[in-house]
C-alpha cells in the first residue's frame, strides 16, 4: 500500500491538511492573498492555527476579502463591529494592528511597486530550500525572519515578530520547510 507521507502538523486537522495539501509553502506572488496571509498570521499569535483556519472565511467576509484599501480606511465604528462578530478573533488590539498593517502595506505598494516585489527581495527572488528531516529541526525564527519583522516594524507594521515573521515566510513559500519525506517539499521546490 502506498501512503502519502505529510508534515506531521498537517495532520491535526482537515483543515490544516487541505492548507498544506494546497497552500503551505507553494510560492505566492498576489498582494491580496500576501495581505491575507499577514493578518492571519498576526491573528494566529498564541492560538492554534487550526482555530484561524475555521475562521478564515469569516474572516475574509469581515476584512472585505482581505483589501488593503478597505482595511486601512476602517474607522472606530468598524473596529467595533469587528469586535462584535464572532466569526473572527475578537481581540482589539489584533484587529487595530490589521488597519495599522494596512497602512503600512498601502506605503510598501507605493515605494516598491507591490509588496511582492518588496518581500521577495529579502531571498533574492528565490525561495529557500531547507531539508528538515523532524519537525524539532524546524526553527522558529530565523535570521531571515529577524530581517523581515525587523523592516516591517521600522515601517510602522504590528504583530510582526520574528516568529510570526517566519510563519508568514513559510506560509508564503518563500522559505520551504516541508519535511524531506513529505510529499509536497519536492513539489514546492519545482523538483
Amino acid at each position: 500500500m502506498n501512503s502519502i507521507h505529510r508534515c506531521a502538523w498537517a495532520l491535526r486537522s482537515p483543515e490544516e491538511t487541505v492548507y498544506h495539501d494546497t497552500e503551505w509553502g507553494v510560492p505566492l506572488h498576489d498582494d491580496v492573498k500576501l495581505f491575507e496571509y499577514l493578518v492571519l498570521d498576526g491573528a494566529q499569535a498564541g492560538l492554534s492555527w487550526t482555530t484561524i483556519l475555521k475562521k478564515r472565511e469569516a474572516y475574509r467576509a469581515a476584512f472585505d476579502g482581505f483589501d488593503p484599501e478597505a482595511v486601512a480606511r476602517y474607522d472606530e465604528a468598524k473596529i467595533a463591529a469587528l469586535l462584535a462578530d464572532p466569526g473572527i478573533v475578537r481581540n482589539r488590539l489584533k484587529i487595530e494592528s490589521a488597519v495599522r498593517n494596512a497602512k503600512a502595506y498601502l506605503r510598501i505598494q507605493e515605494e516598491f511597486g507591490s509588496f511582492d516585489g518588496y518581500l521577495w527581495r529579502f531571498v533574492d527572488g528565490t525561495p529557500v530550500r531547507n531539508a528538515w528531516r523532524e519537525p524539532r529541526d524546524i526553527p522558529a525564527s530565523t535570521p531571515l525572519s529577524d530581517a523581515l519583522s525587523r523592516d516591517l516594524k521600522q515601517r510602522g507594521c504590528n504583530f510582526v515578530g520574528s516568529t510570526i515573521c517566519y510563519a508568514f515566510l513559510q506560509a508564503a513559500g518563500l522559505v520551504n520547510d516541508h519535511l524531506v519525506d513529505c510529499f509536497r517539499w519536492s513539489e514546492v521546490s519545482g523538483s
